[in-house]
């Protein structure tokens, strides 16, 4: 537990078996909104502790929302094994039930990192989220060839220096959308984020900021 927060460790149903997932609500908060962040790959050490996906949690919950981060099928102490994204999309869907079970009156924010990216505008259309945060989304893979645009306010983060996730493929995905999501392009950042993670901050609070205008 941190100032001005409570985490709780949490065992959840998920359709290949138990999912590790860690909540984090802001105290003194009384009608919080949700938050469920995706991780990066799986089979490339992505779990619920990266560094971006921690620094999009306590972004979150800077904003007075109730964070919930997971291991996918296969990670840490859940249950299964990899399934090339089908399954890990089951594994999210069953994540935002717990949540919206849970807090049946929470506004839902989809985020995701990465591989985690995938998955969360894939679950978009199922989850129907207030708003999508999604931070170098790996738009080269197939599953983005047919991808729709969430109905909600939608920021992609991207480094323009990311030698996984080519920039420029991210910037004509987004125009393909219209109206396009918001795109920041962070100068001289790479795909981890190594020595940029404050500025990821504040790219996503300034999304926050506006749109609660």
């Amino acid at each position: 537990m941190s100032a001005g927060r409570d985490s709780e460790a949490l065992t959840l149903e998920g359709p290949a078996g138990a999912l590790e997932a860690l909540l984090t609500q802001p105290q003194e908060v009384a009608h919080p909104g949700l938050a469920v962040i995706c991780h990066p790959h799986p089979l490339h050490g992505g779990t619920l502790r990266n560094k971006v996906v921690h620094t999009l949690a306590r972004t979150l919950e800077q904003f007075g929302l109730t964070t919930l981060r997971f291991n996918f099928r296969g990670v840490g102490t859940s249950a299964g094994s990899y399934d090339g994204g089908r399954g890990e999309l089951q594994d999210a869907l069953a994540v935002i039930a717990y949540g919206r079970a849970r807090w049946p009156e929470a506004a839902l924010t989809l985020a995701g990192f990465s591989f985690g990216a995938q998955v969360a505008l894939l679950a978009a259309p199922l989850a129907a989220p207030v708003r999508l945060i999604t931070v170098a989304p790996p738009v080269s893979r197939p599953e983005f060839a047919a991808v729709a645009a969430p109905p909600c306010p939608w920021l992609i983060v991207q480094g323009d220096a990311d030698e996984i996730v080519d920039p420029q493929q991210v910037a004509a995905f987004a125009e393909r959308f219209s109206p396009p999501p918001t795109l920041r392009l962070l100068a001289g950042v790479n795909h981890l984020f190594h020595g940029h993670l404050p500025e990821l901050h504040d790219a996503v609070a300034e999304f926050l900021n506006a749109e609660a205008r």
